[in-house]
């Protein structure tokens, strides 16, 4: 059976399944093992087991849990709401104030977590109800929290960056440096944006002139901002002053929660319990993906897939930078169907040896990916936080609206993309100025 014939089979195989709504990884897992089988033998499937033992001993993918369980801790302990209540205070008297306050705490709930679906879930029951309640635009307000809540995607502790970082076997705490600056740039795009609109058109976003400008009590309420920026300088500066791997920076970050939860009132058991529930469900599914694609893109490796590939494209003598934006459209298409997890996983180890060839930094496209995993997290059918926003939608706002709410947003993130392909110093700025443990 030729490679060709085999690897379209693999492919158009893996469109039915996911197709017929199996989940991802249990598609992947089970073609790799059947392909395994019918090329090989039985006795090939050892490979299946030193992929699943590879994955599950990664020290790297241990951050996982611990990322996640710090960030369903602090979801619980009460920071986020009184995070909200300063952010109307000082945001409230701006053009679009309420709307700009919710990007800046989706900015930090990002470097405190790195989950979206904490933001998009905590906004919509926080910041969607204060916001339409002042006369905001159904769509500008939705479109705020969708897109805002997937900051934490590029900006670090990112899960997803830690799975493309181990997939790409390149640092991780220098990963996460790359998604600072690009990070704080789009939401400062969001922002714009947001203040623009709110200038040119106020009736979108009223500002909240009623009420006694109380300096006080908007200083009082700056030491919200105290136990996450110490746990964002806990996490981080280990990591970026090269006393930590991220690993053992997120086990930092875990103590930080909950001692944070305790100052709050807020640890005790029922919320250590679903705290922990939700670390197990979320490692649970990233580790049966991760596993699913590992076996599955050794298949493909087996075959001659990735070679076929690159050889293909070498022979094509195409401009570099046409391919990268080929590239680039394919990941924002799978985007549409699959898991970001998922495209991590299948997609670069075959597109790293192309980037590697081209000459291009390995770093830069990692951040170039994450923002497409951005777009695929706010554009239908599949985006997560379309999910997320439709369980705290109120009676009265349909899902059309979400779909139209997030095109601008979606626009902002495909400029921030060309701005980072034409201005690759903007992502590599960062990584290359950190010191950075010889384990990590």
């Amino acid at each position: 059976m030729s490679s060709t014939l085999v690897l379209s089979v693999m492919f158009i195989g893996l469109l039915v399944l996911l197709l017929s709504g199996m989940p991802l990884a249990f598609v992947l897992a089970s073609l790799a093992v059947l392909f395994t089988i019918v090329l090989w033998g039985v006795d090939a499937l050892v490979l299946t087991v030193l992929q699943t033992f590879d994955a599950m001993t990664s020290d790297i993918l241990l951050a996982i849990p611990l990322y996640v369980l710090m960030a369903s801790v602090l979801q619980r302990s009460g920071i986020i709401e009184s995070l909200y209540r300063a952010m109307e205070l000082w945001f409230r008297r701006l053009p679009g104030g309420l709307a700009v306050g919710t990007i800046a705490i989706c900015t930090v709930m990002a470097a405190m977590t790195g989950i979206v679906g904490a933001a998009v879930a905590a906004m919509g029951i926080l910041a969607l109800p204060s916001m339409l309640q002042r006369g905001y635009d159904q769509r500008l307000a939705l479109g705020t929290i969708c897109a805002g809540g997937t900051l934490g995607i590029l900006i670090p502790p990112s899960i997803i960056t830690i799975v493309y970082a181990a997939t790409a076997q390149i640092s991780v705490g220098k990963m996460f440096a790359a998604g600072i600056i690009p990070g704080l740039v789009l939401a400062g795009l969001y922002i714009a944006y947001i203040v623009l609109r709110a200038v040119l058109d106020p009736e979108k976003a009223p500002r909240q002139t009623e009420g006694e400008f109380n300096l006080r009590e908007m200083f009082a309420s700056l030491k919200s901002l105290i136990l996450p920026t110490l746990i964002v300088f806990a996490v981080l500066g280990s990591i970026y002053a090269g006393i930590a791997t991220p690993t053992e920076a997120a086990a930092v970050g875990v103590v930080g929660a909950l001692i944070s939860s305790a100052f709050q009132r807020e640890l005790h058991f029922a919320n250590l319990k679903a705290a922990a529930m939700d670390t197990l469900r979320v490692t649970t599914m990233i580790m049966w993906i991760t596993i699913g694609a590992k076996i599955f893109v050794s298949i493909f490796t087996g075959t001659g897939g990735a070679d076929s590939l690159l050889q293909f494209i070498q022979d094509l003598e195409v401009n570099r930078w046409l391919v990268l934006l080929t590239m680039m459209l394919v990941l924002i298409f799978l985007g549409l169907f699959l898991d970001e997890i998922g495209i991590i996983l299948l997609c670069v180890p075959v597109f790293l040896p192309i980037i590697d060839t081209f000459g291009f930094d390995p770093l830069w496209f990692g951040v170039l990916f994450l923002i497409t995993a951005q777009m695929a997290y706010i554009t239908p059918p599949f985006g997560y936080t379309l999910f997320y926003i439709k369980g705290v939608l109120p009676d009265g706002i349909g899902m059309e609206t979400v779909y139209r709410a997030i095109v601008p947003f979606l626009i902002l993130q495909l400029i921030a993309l060309t701005l980072f392909m034409l201005f690759p110093e903007i992502v590599t700025w960062l990584p290359e100025r950190i010191a950075q443990p010889s384990h990590s």
